[in-house]
């Protein structure tokens, strides 16, 4: 793969659009550039909470997260290159082989709990928030342009790993869930 940006600014996108990669020019409030900036900013988080991983040597985390950080780019490209096919269903059975495995060792969850605890652990729930915001910018364009492929699968199934990493996080760190507790009744 050669050189793919000589000149970062263009000022192609001063007006308030911004090309696609199939040469189309859209809005940058159109839905497909709110998803691909949903995905992004998921990325970029999921990015900090891999630097945190690996600062606590949690490594059988990063193992599985770290390729997520790929996906979520050939999502990306999807969304800007609609016929652009990159994942596959091996990636959302790798994603629900590691939920199984992990959640079988953490065992079923009693209440809600919150996204606390620990720093870390509450990285891994603004991921998955950021995961759920990215997959409902995704059905919000899928209900404008149908999308193909597994994209949207992928996303529901990584804020489910997401969720059992929080919960992952706090066991190896040794930090008990903070469960939620409803308000007093009057």
């Amino acid at each position: 793969m050669g050189f793919r940006l000589s000149k970062i600014y263009t000022r192609t996108g001063d007006k308030g659009e911004t090309g696609l990669g199939d040469g189309r020019r859209v809005p940058k409030d159109h839905p497909r550039i709110e998803a691909i900036g949903e995905v992004d900013s998921l990325n970029s988080q999921l990015g900090l909470l891999l630097a945190g991983l690996a600062e606590h040597r949690l490594d059988e985390l990063s193992e599985v997260l770290a390729p997520c950080q790929h996906r979520l780019f050939d999502l990306g490209g999807e969304l800007a290159m609609p016929a652009y096919q990159a994942l596959n269903s091996a990636e959302v059975e790798r994603l629900e082989a590691a939920i199984d495995r992990w959640n079988e060792e953490l065992g079923p969850l009693e209440n809600f709990i919150l996204p606390s605890g620990s720093a870390l652990i509450a990285q891994a729930h603004v991921c998955r928030s950021l995961a759920r915001s990215a997959e409902r910018r995704c059905q919000q364009l899928n209900s404008v342009e149908p999308l193909a492929g597994v994209g949207l699968a992928y996303i529901n199934r990584l804020s489910d790993l997401l969720f059992v990493a929080a919960r992952l996080i706090a066991r190896r760190q040794g930090v008990a869930e903070v469960l939620w507790q409803a308000a007093a009744k009057p």
